[in-house]
């Protein structure tokens, strides 16, 4: 029996299929090397390119998400100006950037610096669930060992 060509319209699940992302993160290589306000105007940069939205929508979004605190585009333009030093995005703007982009890869960024991910709130309670597993695991451990030196039963 002649053997069939590769079906183009079925996915390889080992080569074709990614995971999806439970950590969202920016690529490293986009922010990599500078000082710390370099590195944070590049992610803010990306974060605008990546939304699709134009700078004076971005502003406007952000102006209506802050309430009291108007954002212009030229604001906007000297946070993702690497030269500008002079401005420095707040936490309150970023946060309403972060909003009005969509763009979850900035928190990954500011957690990265501590050592931390970023996940969504669905997954809270796997992970404290994994951590009462580990604790438990580890007191059981605990409780063999001394077991083992004062004698009797596991």
């Amino acid at each position: 029996m002649a053997r069939r060509g590769k079906d183009a319209g079925t996915l390889d699940m080992f080569r074709d299929w990614e995971p999806p992302a439970v950590a969202p993160t920016i690529d490293p290589a986009l922010t990599r090397g500078g000082t710390l306000d370099y590195r944070i105007s590049r992610a803010v940069a990306h974060a605008m390119k990546e939304s699709g939205k134009s700078r004076a929508v971005i502003a406007e979004e952000m102006t209506a998400y802050i309430g009291d605190k108007p954002v212009t585009e030229n604001m906007l333009e000297c946070y993702a100006s690497p030269g500008r030093r002079d401005h420095r995005i707040t936490l309150e703007r970023f946060i309403a950037l972060v909003e009005v982009t969509g763009c979850h890869e900035l928190l990954g960024f500011v957690c990265g610096f501590a050592g931390f991910v970023a996940v969504p709130e669905r997954y809270a309670e796997v992970i404290r669930l994994w951590q009462t597993e580990e604790q438990l695991d580890r007191l059981e451990r605990q409780r063999l060992a001394l077991r083992g030196r004062i004698g009797g039963r596991p």
